[in-house]
């Protein structure tokens, strides 16, 4: 043995090992492999995919003729001859002038007063898109058929009753202020007296004005949304006094 097989000294190779020998499991077969194998060969075909060897070869007189392959309709039979003579009748003829019609035949109709009677007209009708849709005139508003109606150029009744409750408040606040005139406790204010009212209270006005728009735009606590509502008050009240004023011509305030 040449040196350069030999292995290499070792103390556990001084004492020879036995080789041992692994068996392995015997393979796996199944048992339904008989019946696998003979449903194979039980459906296995000769010549499935190939086709046959010999095929015989058409004769030269078969070739492909024209409209061969259409399709082509039932022939009749002796029912369609028969519903085909039925609906191709004819029809019978036009009686002469001479004929009189039968007499057993009786209606209720008046020929002559439908004969009599005038068509309908069709209705008027306008054109108001370019692509032709069309509308009945009386509905379009263009007609003025709203001068024909029977209260047209009257005052509407609510008009008249909102007059009606002017003319009564009106009359109530001038029993009231001869009442308290009567007694003592009213006075007259003139023209000149109550346009210096209106004006002071319109420069009022500016004045809150001008401080609310001074506030800020966002209102993120409780005192400066206090202070804007309180404004805002206060401007209401100076214009329906300033509207009270305007409106009235004949003022009276207390006598102090």
């Amino acid at each position: 043995m040449s040196e350069a097989v030999r292995p290499p000294e070792s103390v556990y190779n001084l004492i020879p090992k036995e080789e041992v020998q692994t068996q392995k499991p015997p393979r796996y077969m199944s048992k339904f492999r008989p019946t696998v194998v003979l449903e194979k060969n039980s459906t296995k075909d000769a010549m499935r995919t190939m086709g046959p060897a010999k095929v015989e070869v058409p004769s030269p007189d078969k070739y492909l003729k024209k409209h061969s392959k259409e399709p082509k309709l039932p022939e009749k039979t002796q029912g369609s001859k028969d519903a085909h003579r039925i609906w191709t009748a004819k029809k019978p003829a036009v009686p002469a002038r001479t004929e009189n019609p039968p007499m057993v035949i009786h209606t209720k109709r008046d020929f002559i007063k439908t004969t009599t009677v005038v068509p309908m007209k069709p209705q008027p009708t306008c054109v108001d898109t370019n692509k032709g849709h069309k509308q009945r005139l009386e509905n379009s508003g263009l007609v003025p058929e709203y001068i024909k109606k029977k209260d047209y150029g009257e005052v509407p009744e609510y008009l008249l009753q909102r007059s009606e409750e002017e003319r009564r408040a009106q009359e109530q606040y001038d029993n009231f202020v001869k009442e308290q005139k009567e007694q003592g406790a009213m006075k007259h204010l003139s023209d000149e007296e109550r346009q210096a009212v209106v004006e002071g209270l319109k420069k009022s006005w500016d004045e809150l004005h001008h401080e609310y728009q001074g506030l800020s735009l966002v209102t993120d606590t409780l005192s400066k949304k206090a202070h804007k509502e309180r404004l805002e008050r206060a401007m209401k009240q100076l214009e329906n006094d300033i509207n009270l004023f305007e409106r009235f011509k004949t003022i009276y305030i207390p006598n102090n």
